[in-house]
């Protein structure tokens, strides 16, 4: 059976009337290298006309990531944590910088170093803690090193704090609890109308770019279908895409 799209086509339908703002950004988690995922990920960018911003893994991440990120204008480098490894106590939910570590501010100094010298003024200073976990001390420290915004999950509660600005995602398509592949669209449908009409109706944020975060080097078919067509419904329903190293000195 196909999915039921007219849900999210009638609260875009909504915004519109009301004449409510939908700034929309993309962000894509895990980037470390050249890859045919990649290249598929680019390619839908390119082909919907929105800015994809790549959260890169610094300690593993390669030169010819550089090179293919060089010669793709919409492509954003963002600092996704250190190395993507699990740092949390046992029985305590992933997380890389979740917890007090003695190594992570160093961690987060040597990722944003190394993300510079390879992508230069193409990277937006922007932490994305893998697994979308942050300790607050480490949240707080974080601007001393040279980050300017943080990226998590979830509608933010503010636009800054601790002088990072926030700018969440709010839209996951995969099925993480069952293992991966695509979550039922319906669902995801019915999740993002519900985000939008907390938008619409002032319970959330309306200001904060409405954030897509997808994760190419585990997309299906089907992921990739349902990113496409999602993104192309918000954007023909009037979002408005957003490349945030554009807005870099007045992040939204």
């Amino acid at each position: 059976m196909k999915p039921d799209w007219n849900p999210l086509q009638r609260e875009l339908a909504r915004f519109r009337t009301e004449r409510v703002p939908l700034p929309l950004w993309w962000r894509d988690d895990d980037a470390t290298r050249d890859t045919m995922a990649l290249q598929r990920l680019l390619g839908v960018s390119e082909g919907l006309d929105i800015p994809v911003h790549l959260a890169v893994i610094p300690r593993p991440a390669t030169a010819d990531l550089a090179a293919v990120i060089k010669d793709a204008p919409g492509a954003v480098p963002l600092v996704h944590g250190w190395a993507h490894e699990n740092h949390a106590p046992d029985g305590q939910k992933k997380a890389e910088f979740g917890h007090p570590r003695a190594a992570a501010i160093d961690e987060a100094r040597s990722g944003l170093r190394r993300l510079k010298s390879l992508f230069g003024a193409r990277l937006l200073p922007m932490f994305v803690p893998p697994w979308n976990r942050i300790d607050p001390d480490i949240a707080n420290a974080l601007p001393h090193l040279g980050y300017t915004a943080l990226s998590t999950y979830t509608p933010r509660a503010a636009r800054k704090e601790a002088g990072l600005v926030q700018i969440n995602t709010h839209v996951d398509p995969i099925h993480w609890k069952a293992g991966g592949g695509l979550m039922p669209v319906d669902r995801i449908i019915a999740a993002l109308v519900q985000t939008l009409q907390d938008r619409r109706r002032g319970r959330t944020d309306h200001l904060e770019p409405l954030g897509f975060l997808s994760h190419h080097l585990v997309h299906d078919d089907a992921t990739w279908a349902f990113t496409k067509h999602c993104l192309e419904t918000l954007l023909q329903g009037g979002a408005t895409p957003c490349n945030l190293l554009d807005m870099k000195d007045d992040l939204p």
